[in-house]
């Protein structure tokens, strides 16, 4: 998010909070009534905010992570496109011996130092 979004947002709130109040004086509520209904709103709103970020985090659906892994698989697929075909060969079969639970030559299982 951008400084001037969190600029907008924050007065976009702090209007909205503004009309909730004259709404609610001009319906009628005391100016006393009014101010706890709109700071009540603006309470729930807040928390409502904040138990939805804690959901995010505690699922992993936050937009930084997903940005990572995507990043992380696009770096992948360009590095297996970049593979010459005796490597792109080699590759399966180190994955093929591993499946199958045979160390690949020259892995760290079969050096002796």
């Amino acid at each position: 998010m951008r400084r001037l979004d969190v600029l907008g947002l924050g007065l976009a709130i702090l209007l909205g909070g503004g009309i909730l109040y004259g709404s609610l004086v001009w319906a009628g509520l005391d100016t006393g009534s009014a101010q706890k209904v709109s700071s009540m709103v603006f309470l729930l709103a807040c928390l409502g905010w904040t138990f939805g970020y804690l959901g995010r985090v505690l699922r992993g659906e936050m937009a930084l992570k997903a940005q990572r892994a995507s990043f992380e698989a696009q770096q992948v697929q360009e590095h297996l496109e970049a593979l010459s075909p005796e490597e792109w060969q080699a590759l399966q079969a180190e994955l093929e011996a591993e499946e199958e639970g045979i160390p690949a030559v020259g892995s760290p299982e079969q050096r002796e130092d």
